[in-house]
């Protein structure tokens, strides 16, 4: 007994240690942006910087309006989620509740692989295929158009089919778990009161495992707005309004492109621009969980 409650208390211990761990990480990555991200807001001002759209830092007079780069951060990324969750959550009752077990377990695979494809990869495949699509698409529609700034299919378009297609894995998979973990008692319940099957998936699965489903959706959403590579590689890296035909720049894609050769005050807008993806993946979680919390209860 003695040696159980030592063990006891060492696990105690090792669990707390590791909580304090994360904890502190979270709190010392928001401090450091905090600390990093800031003074461009005194040098350059608040609403310049976040609601002017002109962004030319090597210029003579320098610059640094993101209001674009925000815009197109958030059209990309939702519009990707409005796509993705209709069809993971499909796919995610096709394999939960439709498919036999071998059938079932084939698309799951499938789809797990899917996440195991590095962004680099989706970006290749996007300048290979997808590029060349959205330009003969482009041409069809913009032929007789001779203001129209042709991008050769970088637009964002291409960059929100792309993150359409990454997230599609991590909204499927965790939205199959939370089905199978809805218990079976809800679906013999609502068959033995007449509902067909897919009464009973859309009208009382589906409401039981929202609260995962939801988690889903944070995830994507979290990938989506973290993603650079592929965009980078996809959007054009032009700093536009984001019309579906525009090539545009994100806030990870900025990061990505400039920071290497950034100095000075540059280098601190940068920063800034981190700052401000950290706030909004941050903003989103919170909203998200909220949301979640409240079905819950």
């Amino acid at each position: 007994m003695k040696t159980k409650a030592i063990i006891e208390k060492i696990a105690h211990i090792i669990f707390l240690i590791s909580a304090v761990v994360a904890i502190f990480a979270v709190g010392a990555i928001t401090i450091f942006m905090f600390i990093k991200g800031t003074p461009a807001f005194k040098s350059i001002g608040f609403l310049d910087l976040l609601f002017k759209s002109e962004w030319a830092p090597t210029a003579t007079n320098p610059t640094y309006g993101i209001a674009y780069i925000i815009l197109s951060s958030i059209v990309a990324t939702f519009s990707a989620i409005i796509i993705s969750i209709p069809i993971g959550l499909l796919t995610a009752v096709y394999i939960a509740e439709m498919a036999n077990n071998k059938l079932g377990e084939i698309v799951r695979t499938a789809v797990e692989l899917l996440a195991a494809i590095p962004s680099v990869i989706y970006g290749l495949l996007g300048i290979m295929i997808l590029n060349p699509l959205m330009y003969k698409l482009e041409r069809l529609i913009f032929i007789n158009n001779p203001n129209h700034q042709f991008t050769g299919g970088s637009n964002l378009l291409s960059a929100i089919i792309v993150l359409a297609l990454m997230i599609l894995p991590t909204i499927v998979s965790v939205s199959v778990s939370s089905l199978n973990a809805v218990s079976d008692k809800l679906r013999s319940a609502s068959l033995a009161l007449g509902a067909s099957k897919i009464q009973s998936i859309f009208s009382v699965v589906i409401p039981a495992a929202k609260s995962g489903i939801l988690t889903g959706a944070v995830l994507g959403i979290g990938r989506a707005l973290g993603e650079a590579m592929a965009i980078n590689m996809v959007a054009g890296g032009v700093v536009n309004f984001p019309l579906p035909f525009n090539s545009i720049r994100t806030l990870t894609t900025q990061l990505v492109s400039e920071i290497a050769y950034s100095s000075g005050l540059h280098r601190q807008v940068l920063f800034t621009v981190g700052l401000i993806l950290y706030l909004f993946i941050m903003f989103v979680n919170f909203c998200l969980l909220k949301v979640r919390k409240k079905e819950e209860d």
